[in-house]
């Protein structure tokens, strides 16, 4: 089979000058793009569903689509699939129901699975291995607190016997480079190994984005936006009035460490340690000092919030401690002489990246950025083991040591960014502020409605977080405020007008500010769970995805199959 018109990347972006927001037009609507052949012949693979992406959302999606009796394709750019809670570091990021509640069975699932992990393979004392919720790192910020490595072992876990069975074929270290596409529809991807150059053709009826920054949207020609939209475009009441569409939030090169006390492992300064050490950040409003400093911005009064850092245990109170805040190994929880200490991650205010944003720069600006990301991690480090105020009166704690081998790489960081926003799909329906945000549902639905989000008749899933904007790249400072229990609509999992392609991670149809809410671990899988049964109930009833939606009935009997597959569509009252 011939494949023609491979989409050059970064080469179709046109700018709407109007609405302030980024737009790409497709082959037939007077798009710019530049047409390209590849010089060799490439292999072609074949499934049901290509997923680009192995993050939370793709490993979802596929799992759910697999589970069905699909066959599946996975692409993937680093070597380990997972996403947030692999190769970006970040523990889950869940709301106080996750036990019971409040999100698929197949991610309750996934959580029992790392806690049985721990509790088959690793030396807990009794009294943790007989928790029912245990929580390895019994950390601040999630009752699940545990190492990538761990989640990276469940993951494939789950997805062995497909991959086994010849039903799904991973990718690993693969990345999209260009599509091919026609009118409404996708017909087919390229796929580049990024360790020998091979390219492979995937093509499939159906196609999911579940990329970090929502790669596929301008290979494919589907229509999207990116940044801040205005008050004017949504009537939000945390929106700015002016759009931005180059407003994106911070996003974070993670690390992990441990301490050994009466050892020095302090190692060269960085090569931009004089400059973080100094920096103030420029926001609006003000940041309190300077960026590497035991204080923030608190993120509601945005006023400056004290904060402590003691890894040999001792109490910081009345200050949180930031090396309980997302410990991924507590020591008590391990039979005596199993570790020598606690293992934490550092995910915090004092290395978030504002100095420029990721999505739609070119590869050069991309490495420029994630570079100087990674200086501002190693910098926060060294500045921990060399400067950090003590209760002591000392400075600095020499003994902590960057653990490269949780992380699994050379130089002890992440081995992706962690990413908070992406591009986003013109959706069918854009979850609006307004929907999900307690004040602005008050001020327009009432008392009474403030209580819940809103009711969407079309939802394919339910979560909640609250609206949690970090420091941006074009100096807003945190956007943080009380959100309510919402739903997922199937309408913005749908793009306006591509049939077959649809958005299985941080890309569905949310606003800047909603994105807040949407963006974390258990609703990332939610959309994905939701995108392979679309996928998974189209085949089978030969519909497209718009057409699950359109007709009420049909919708009710797929939101009947979804349920059946242990999807909530409603919360719980």
């Amino acid at each position: 089979m011939k494949r023609r018109n491979f989409i050059a990347l970064g080469a179709l972006a046109a700018t709407n000058l109007n609405s302030g927001a980024l737009n790409v037009f497709g082959r037939d609507q007077h798009s710019v793009a530049e047409f390209t052949k590849s010089p060799t012949a490439a292999s072609e693979l074949n499934a049901d569903l290509v997923i680009a992406g192995g993050g939370v959302g793709g490993c979802a999606a596929a799992l759910a689509a697999l589970r069905n009796g699909l066959s599946v394709i996975v692409t993937e750019e680093t070597d380990w699939i997972g996403g947030q809670v692999t190769s970006q570091g970040v523990p889950p990021d869940e709301h106080p129901w996750i036990e019971t509640h409040g999100s698929p069975q197949s991610y309750r699932a996934y959580r029992t699975a790392v806690r049985n992990y721990y509790k088959r393979n690793y030396p807990l004392t009794s009294k943790a291995k007989d928790k029912e919720y245990l929580n390895p790192g019994n950390a601040v910020v999630s009752a699940l607190c545990h190492e990538p490595r761990v989640s990276l072992a469940v993951l494939n876990e789950m997805l062995s016997p497909y991959v086994s069975s010849g039903k799904l074929t991973l990718l690993i270290e693969y990345k999209i480079r260009s599509a091919e596409y026609a009118g409404n529809k996708v017909k087919a991807l390229r796929a580049v190994s990024l360790r020998t150059g091979k390219e492979t053709v995937l093509i499939a009826p159906y196609f999911a984005d579940a990329t970090e920054l929502g790669d596929l949207l301008p290979l494919t020609g589907t229509e999207f936006v990116t940044g801040t939209e205005s008050q004017n475009e949504t009537r939000e009441l945390h929106a700015p009035q002016k759009a931005d569409p180059d407003n994106h939030q911070a996003f974070t090169m993670c690390f992990a460490m441990d301490y050994l006390p009466g050892t020095n492992n302090v190692g060269e300064k960085p090569s931009e340690y004089d400059f973080w050490r100094n920096l103030v950040p420029e926001m609006i409003p003000a940041w309190p000092g300077k960026l590497l400093d035991l204080s923030y911005a608190n993120p509601k009064t945005l006023e400056k919030k004290l904060l402590g850092f003691s890894p040999d245990g001792s109490p910081t109170a009345p200050y949180l401690n930031l090396w309980n805040y997302r410990r991924i190994l507590a020591k008590e929880n391990f039979i005596p002489g199993a570790y020598v200490g606690d293992i934490s991650t550092v995910n915090w205010p004092q290395n978030d990246y504002t100095l420029g944003n990721l999505v739609g720069v070119t590869e050069k600006e991309f490495a420029r950025h994630v570079a100087r990301a990674k200086q501002l991690s190693l910098s926060l480090f060294h500045w921990l083991q060399t400067e950090a105020p003590r209760a002591d009166g000392k400075q600095g704690w020499p003994g902590l040591r960057l653990r490269k081998d949780v992380m699994g790489t050379e130089d002890g960081l992440a081995k992706y960014p962690y990413i908070r926003e992406s591009r986003r799909i013109k959706a069918q329906f854009t979850v609006l502020e307004e929907h999900v945000g307690q004040e602005n549902r008050v001020k327009v639905a009432g008392m009474e409605a403030g209580k819940k989000g809103a009711n969407f008749y079309d939802s394919v899933g339910v979560g909640y977080y609250h609206i949690d904007l970090h420091p941006s790249s074009r100096k807003q400072n945190y956007i943080d405020f009380s959100s309510l229990p919402f739903q997922i609509p199937l309408g913005a999992l749908l793009p306006k007008r591509m049939e077959n392609l649809l958005p299985a991670c941080k890309n569905i149809g949310t606003t800047h500010i909603t994105n807040g809410c949407y963006r974390l671990h258990p609703v990332e899988w939610s959309i994905g769970e939701a995108v392979g049964l679309i996928v998974v109930y189209g085949l089978k009833n030969s519909l497209l995805p718009y057409q699950i939606r359109e007709g009420r009935d049909v919708l009710a009997k797929f939101q009947d199959f979804i349920r059946t597959q242990g999807v909530e569509t409603q919360w719980k009252t």
